[in-house]
């Protein structure tokens, strides 16, 4: 089963990955991808470059980042291979440990759905 891992931050707190974070952020993504585990992951740009596209009543529109009604935004994410969901938690488990004290963040842990997933439609 394939899961998404959403890694929730606060873009406006200025927090910038630490040389040490990275070098351990690329060992766990190796080891993870070797094992087959994780697909796909990526960090996301800033919500100043981005733009919102929304279908309201059939009226499309558009706004430019940044989103200051946002909070919390998605800052990453992960494409997990796991037997089950507690075992898609466990991976995410071990990508928030790697942060380390310093940091404040959340994911959110989805399966993706489809035939293509192994999901009936």
């Amino acid at each position: 089963m394939r899961f998404i891992s959403m890694i929730r931050i606060e873009e406006n707190m200025g927090q910038v990955p630490s040389e040490q974070l990275m070098r351990d952020m690329g060992k766990l993504i190796e080891e993870m991808t070797r094992a087959g585990q994780l697909i796909s992951t990526a960090g996301l740009r800033p919500t100043s470059e981005g733009v919102r596209v929304r279908l309201r009543r059939g009226t499309l529109s558009m706004s430019d980042g940044p989103f200051i009604e946002t909070k919390e935004v998605i800052g990453g994410y992960a494409i997990l291979e796991a037997k089950s969901k507690e075992e898609a938690i466990e991976l995410t488990q071990r990508f928030l440990k790697v942060h380390g004290d310093e940091w404040d963040i959340e994911c959110e842990v989805r399966q993706l759905d489809g035939p293509e997933f192994g999901c009936e439609a």
